[in-house]
């Protein structure tokens, strides 16, 4: 794979996950590295001309009216790292620290941190030959940015912590060598860039994104396959309807639905079998489209604090000066984060609807929980049960995590936002959306069962083909868990995306 070039402030979303899952090497170019040392040179006056500079030449947060001496600013920046590195809880998955990493040196190489090149390809270096970081996941406030998680993630670069490497957790000292990269130590100001940003919030929240946008168009998709299964009335998708009230995502979304549904018999006008439908299936652009424009919104925030400078002070080399500010401050990620994740609990409530409305013999013409010997077998009565659970536990997941603070050292941060904990439960809610679709996907192709296959459109024809080569029609009560998991691994990896725009054309 190419090398990504960092440090130019135009990193994407897209280059984002190439190295964060793929492992695309990463590169920090010849301009990043001319600005770095220009910032360099400036705290590197601060320190000769013993300015007072916060965390330059000074303590951190309360003790920021404790003067440092220049002899002492070595210990200052390791004990920053050594002091603030008491995370709790299970590891960060591993690709969610190599997007922090990445995302922190691409912050440091604007060149308004004062960091040196040497810490950063060192970075780099553990980044490219796989040294990851182990970083509990919990113990960040979003105030003066990720200070536990990045604190962790800058514990490796000095030898210290643990690491995992070629798949085995280790000493951090153990994985560096067997790596052959040689540790550092942190001079003037470093162990403040290092730990000072919201790069763990954001390393969370730019997957997240990602996947988000992913299941957004798959919830498209697979609500279609739904509609044949239901017979559902396609005039409700109607161009005119959608216009009328002018929603860009409502839509979209409609569009998406005509285009999926193109040359289906298995659809039906209304007054044919019904006046009109359900919400669940009537009113999809109506909801879709909002958690479309809400995910949208996301990407946007996102898209530039993946660019963002978010440590203190900032260097500005042009005037020789240091300034303190707040750019550290995660309420912008954790605002979107939690909106993030609202928008992706509605699209699994939807869907459980819908669901619902298969497996229910009052709401629809199909066998009871889609079993054709009821009573002997259960069918798909509690998968429905699986989603419901699912969509409950999002309801308590999605309460916002930015309207709550607590005040930290000794209230100089007195208001905090709480990103990493709206980082991780978009996560999380994301994870369950997904399998909420993956039960939406199984029930609509078992429906299918019962209708006519023949009548389907070419696009959810092609999807129902994707689940059949997997998971094989249910004629009597087997166990459903694994069956679940296999349809959620078509959502993840792309597959019900992807055969439906081959036979439909691109997806919005």
């Amino acid at each position: 794979m190419e090398k990504i070039q960092i440090g130019e402030g135009k990193l994407t979303l897209e280059q984002l996950v190439a190295v964060a899952r793929n492992g695309c090497p990463v590169e920090i170019s010849q301009t990043a590295i001319e600005k770095i040392a220009k910032s360099r040179e400036t705290v590197e006056r601060c320190v000769s001309e013993n300015r007072v500079v916060y965390g330059i030449t000074t303590g951190f947060g309360k003790f920021s009216d404790v003067h440092i001496s220049e002899e002492d600013t070595l210990a200052l920046q390791e004990n920053l790292v050594m002091s603030h590195s008491c995370g709790v809880g299970d590891p960060m998955p591993e690709e969610v620290v190599r997007a922090m990493m990445l995302l922190r040196v691409n912050a440091l190489s604007v060149g308004n941190s004062g960091v040196r090149l040497v810490t950063l390809n060192t970075l780099v270096e553990m980044l490219n030959k796989g040294v990851i970081p182990v970083v509990p996941k919990k113990g960040s406030l979003g105030a003066s940015g990720d200070l536990v998680p990045l604190a962790h993630m800058s514990l490796t670069l000095l030898g210290m912590g643990e690491a995992f490497y070629q798949g085995q957790r280790m000493s951090s000292a153990e994985a560096m060598k067997k790596a052959g990269i040689e540790p550092i130590r942190l001079t003037a100001k470093e162990g403040l860039a290092l730990t000072n940003g919201t790069q763990a919030m954001c390393a969370f929240g730019s997957l997240a994104v990602e996947d988000a946008r992913r299941l957004m168009k798959t919830a498209d998709v697979i609500a279609a396959l739904t509609m044949e299964g239901l017979t559902g009335i396609i005039d409700a998708m109607d161009e005119r309807v959608h216009a009328v009230r002018q929603q860009p995502g409502q839509m979209v979304c409609a569009a998406n639905l005509r285009q999926l549904l193109a040359g289906s018999k298995c659809v039906t006008r209304q007054g044919e079998k019904r006046v009109q439908d359900a919400y669940a299936l009537r009113c999809i652009p109506q909801v879709h489209g909002p958690c479309r424009d809400s995910i949208e919104y996301v990407t946007g925030i996102i898209t530039r604090e993946i660019n963002a400078v978010t440590d203190n002070p900032l260097i500005f080399p042009e005037t020789d000066e240091a300034i303190s500010g707040g750019n550290f401050h995660g309420e912008y990620m954790s605002m979107a984060l939690d909106f993030l994740g609202i928008a992706a609990a509605e699209l699994a409530d939807i869907s459980e609807r819908r669901i619902e409305r298969m497996v229910n013999p009052k709401l629809n013409d199909l066998p009871a929980f889609l079993t054709p010997d009821g009573g002997l077998n259960s069918g798909f009565m509690i998968p429905q049960y699986t989603a419901a659970a699912l969509v409950s536990e999002n309801k308590v997941l999605a309460h916002p995590a930015c309207v709550d603070s607590i005040p930290s050292s000794a209230n100089q941060e007195d208001h905090v936002s709480m990103g990493m904990t709206a980082a991780r439960k978009a996560r999380e809610i994301l994870f369950n959306v997904q399998n909420v679709l993956a039960i939406e996907l199984l029930c609509a192709a078992q429906a299918m069962e019962f209708g006519n296959k023949e009548g389907m459109a070419p696009a959810t024809r092609a999807v129902y083909d994707a689940v059949r080569k997997v998971v094989e029609p249910v004629t009597k009560d087997r166990i459903l868990y694994t069956e679940i998991a296999k349809c959620a691994k078509l959502i993840e990896d792309g597959t019900v995306l992807k055969v439906a725009q081959q036979a439909a054309g691109e997806i919005q």
